[in-house]
């Protein structure tokens, strides 16, 4: 089997996956290895099954965020009648009620959507404490009001927006007064 028929028997994630593990710190995972990193990363995947829209640590929000992904896509390629996907369920998600989430909105949500699933934006900063970088983790589609960076859209009021838009302005003027005065021999 060459490496291009190994791709198929395992299906793709729609964002990329970091190469290496990341490792967790926190209180539910402190002294436990790698399943008290894997007990601490499944609550956070019930939380996000369950709010659709938390804040994370960025190494903690990865982390959700590849598990989330892989079990929504499961949830999607095999459906619920699929005994290993349900099984893989009912492992993730700890509050049972969320599996009936899952079947039944979010795979019907999800189902022609060719991006990934979930939405990761980081959290401005806070520099009155030090703290790590923190993102915010949302289900795409949810039903709370969108989040957008704000420098999506221009704020006229900032000093460098309004010199800039003043020299546009003399700019444009200059050019309409050179092309409108008569040319003399």
């Amino acid at each position: 089997m060459n490496q291009a028929e190994v791709g198929k028997l395992i299906s793709q994630m729609r964002f990329k996956v970091q190469p290496k593990p990341w490792t967790i710190f926190n209180s539910d995972s402190l002294n436990r290895g790698q399943r008290g990193q894997l007990l601490s990363t499944r609550k956070s995947v019930t939380a996000l099954i369950s709010d659709e829209r938390l804040e994370f640590s960025y190494g903690k929000g990865v982390v959700v965020r590849e598990y989330t992904e892989r079990l929504i896509q499961e949830a999607i390629n095999h459906g619920d009648k699929h005994v290993p996907t349900m099984e893989m369920a009912n492992w993730w998600l700890s509050d049972k009620s969320l599996i009936h989430k899952l079947f039944k909105v979010l795979v019907p949500r999800f189902q022609e959507t060719n991006t990934s699933y979930t939405r990761m934006l980081k959290v401005p900063a806070d520099y009155t404490q030090l703290k790590k970088e923190r993102v915010v983790l949302e289900l795409r589609g949810n039903p709370f009001p969108p989040l957008y960076y704000s420098n999506t859209e221009p704020n006229r009021g900032l000093i460098h927006n309004v010199l800039l838009s003043e020299a546009r302005r003399e700019a444009r003027l200059r050019t309409e007064y050179e092309t409108s005065k008569p040319k003399s021999a």
